[in-house]
């Protein structure tokens, strides 16, 4: 098990990038373990992932081990980061994740489409 969250990131995503660098910035304790997908060193076997299904919706693992997509993904670093934990505990106290997942699902596929319309060229797992 992790021993901190885990994020898996499309970066060959110039928008993805941006965000994440975001999180980045704030994550000064480094309490996040940010995987970029185009990496080589990143390994999605453990947690029986697909880079593919990785670049349509972000995932993470959880402390706990857990394989979380979505909008439960983005719940689990913004937990770990200062401003945006305050976020997530407004989101959970309204019970908004099902709506907010509906949405990022909604834009995940319009992002990733744009993203492969000519084709995603993904260099081969080691």
């Amino acid at each position: 098990m992790p021993n901190k969250p885990i994020l898996f990131f499309d970066g060959q995503c110039p928008l993805c990038r941006r965000e994440i660098a975001h999180y980045q910035r704030l994550d000064s304790d480094q309490r996040v373990d940010w995987q970029d997908l185009f990496d080589p060193a990143t390994r999605l076997e453990p947690w029986n992932l697909d880079k593919l299904d990785a670049m349509r919706v972000i995932h993470a693992i959880g402390q706990d081990g857990q394989v979380l997509k979505g909008v439960n993904a983005f719940m689990a670093i913004w937990q770990e980061l200062p401003y945006y934990r305050h976020l997530a505990m407004v989101i959970r106290t309204l019970r908004l994740e099902s709506l907010l997942n509906w949405a990022y699902l909604k834009f995940a596929s319009r992002r990733f489409k744009s993203r492969c319309k000519e084709g995603c060229s993904l260099p081969p797992q080691p």
